[in-house]
């Protein structure tokens, strides 16, 4: 009986860790203009520049153009994690082939949960 009080307690606190998809993220920079979605319109680019260029997986021919997701940094190198989310908008396709990972994070939005503008990192993710 009390294994499995203790089984529960694990498992109810394991529950409470994650609440969205977990991939990588990195940095990229400037220029970030022409994109896949908006072209060079200057509009297309939330306050602070919180914004992603998404890879294949989330792309989705381009139905990703203007989602929102919340991210948090939860792992990478040398514990490169800042606390707390961002909301970032996909602006564009990954410019790079193959992408390096599956969000190409803004400067500004890599800075925001990360001390480390070099790292690959592990964010967790949920579409808002």
């Amino acid at each position: 009986m009390r294994f499995l009080v203790i089984l529960a307690i694990v498992v109810l606190g394991l529950i409470g860790l994650v609440f969205g998809d977990i991939c990588t993220a990195a940095s990229y920079g400037p220029p970030y203009i022409p994109t896949r979605c908006n072209g060079n319109r200057q509009d297309q680019f939330p306050p602070g520049n919180l914004f992603v260029a998404v890879s294949e997986g989330l792309w989705d021919n381009g139905a990703a153009c203007g989602r929102r997701y919340r991210l948090r940094c939860l792992s990478g190198n040398n514990k490169p994690c800042k606390d707390g989310t961002i909301d970032v908008k996909v602006v564009d396709y990954c410019p790079q082939s193959p992408c390096p990972s599956t969000l190409l994070m803004s400067s500004n939005a890599f800075a925001a949960i990360s001390n480390s503008p070099t790292a690959k990192i592990n964010v967790e993710y949920i579409q808002i």
